[in-house]
């Protein structure tokens, strides 16, 4: 299955954001963001005007770069949010929080999604003492993922832990780092999402 494989950096910038997709380097001065703010190629310092359209599309890609989802992938997730109760954006946000991948992110355990996709198709991890390699797959209270003991001394994952004090722990989650184990708490909500996401622009673009 394709995926991008260039520059991550040139993403955040060209949705002029950060997206935190290089891990540690987007908290340091090296950031794209923080050192080019504005978008990649010729003609990314001119002026930009987009269309109602053009904003919803520019929303929607900001949000499936960040999860690191293809487009059939969201597209797929979308139509799974408009189906539920409630909301149908917050219903997106909730469904891409809940998965795998981004549970790993979240406790610390990687310091990026890219990187916690890899670290689950690659078999690290155990979701309710069962081994799991299928980064969308959806979690829910009281699931616990644990590291599997083998893997307790991969340096990407101890120093993942460690930076772990300078990112701030979702309330919905849970981490026993002494343990190598975290546990969903509660089903996240809207509240927990601090990135500057405007889910319902990307209802609107779906609903055209």
């Amino acid at each position: 299955m394709a995926r991008y494989s260039g520059s991550v950096c040139r993403l955040c910038r060209r949705e002029g954001t950060k997206l935190f997709l290089k891990g540690d380097r987007c908290f340091s001065a090296k950031c794209g963001v923080e050192r080019r703010g504005y978008p990649p190629g010729q003609h990314g310092q001119g002026r930009t005007r987009f269309s109602d359209y053009g904003v919803q599309l520019r929303e929607k890609q900001k949000v499936k770069r960040m999860y690191g989802l293809l487009e059939r992938q969201f597209a797929a997730t979308m139509k799974k949010a408009s189906s539920m109760k409630g909301r149908a954006g917050e219903n997106l946000l909730m469904l891409l929080e809940r998965r795998l991948d981004n549970v790993v992110f979240r406790m610390g355990f990687a310091t990026s999604r890219a990187e916690a996709r890899q670290l689950v198709k690659h078999g690290h991890f155990l979701v309710n003492g069962k081994k799991a390699t299928i980064p969308s797959m959806l979690l829910g209270p009281p699931a616990v993922v644990t590291l599997r003991e083998k893997s307790h001394k991969v340096a990407r994952i101890a120093g993942a832990l460690e930076a772990l004090e300078s990112r701030s722990l979702p309330q919905w989650l849970e981490i026993d780092k002494d343990n190598f184990a975290g546990k969903l708490a509660a089903m996240p909500v809207r509240d927990d999402i601090t990135m500057p996401i405007q889910e319902q622009l990307i209802v609107e673009l779906y609903s055209r």
